[in-house]
């Protein structure tokens, strides 16, 4: 079955690198899922990627299967699978972000935690908010080169 995670979390990092896991996305957890820890990593952006345990382990599993001998894949396994991180909860519900990736990122203070389907995405809150402004007047050529141009909606399912 696929995760689909829904929401859009400002949290707040303090100096040490830590945050507490918004309620509305622990919310979504499975049972039992807390437990089983996190992994973060670095996004293909001024972002970090963050899953849970199951959801990286199938995401780490395609990756690792790109061509050592291609360097297009070699450099792109490299930047997405080196410095990922396994994350448990502290007894107060806090995740510690490494200090490599916090710089990475550009994380501040002020952070947004950002639902990309099967996993989130964690953002400078600037960064988040500046993202969205420069995308906002392309989403409508985003979706007529992705899904056409045609007069059927390509979310119907009757188009199937």
């Amino acid at each position: 079955m696929s995760v689909s995670f829904l929401g859009e979390f400002e949290v707040t990092m303090d100096a040490k690198g830590r945050f507490s896991l918004p309620a509305g996305f622990r919310r979504q957890l499975d049972a039992g899922e807390e437990q089983k820890g996190f992994v973060v990593s670095r996004g293909n952006g001024a972002f970090l990627n963050f899953y849970t345990k199951g959801e990286w382990e199938k995401y780490a599993k395609r990756i690792s299967k790109l061509n050592d001998f291609n360097p297009r894949s070699q450099k792109l396994k490299r930047i997405l699978l080196s410095g990922a991180t396994e994350l448990f909860l502290d007894s107060v519900g806090r995740v510690l972000i490494p200090k490599q990736l916090q710089e990475y990122a550009g994380l501040s203070k002020a952070v947004i935690f950002s639902t990309m389907g099967n996993k989130f995405e964690i953002w400078d809150k600037q960064k988040h908010t500046d993202f969205f402004k420069e995308e906002e007047d392309k989403v409508q050529e985003y979706g007529e080169e992705l899904f056409g141009s045609g007069l059927m909606n390509p979310f119907d399912d009757e188009n199937e």
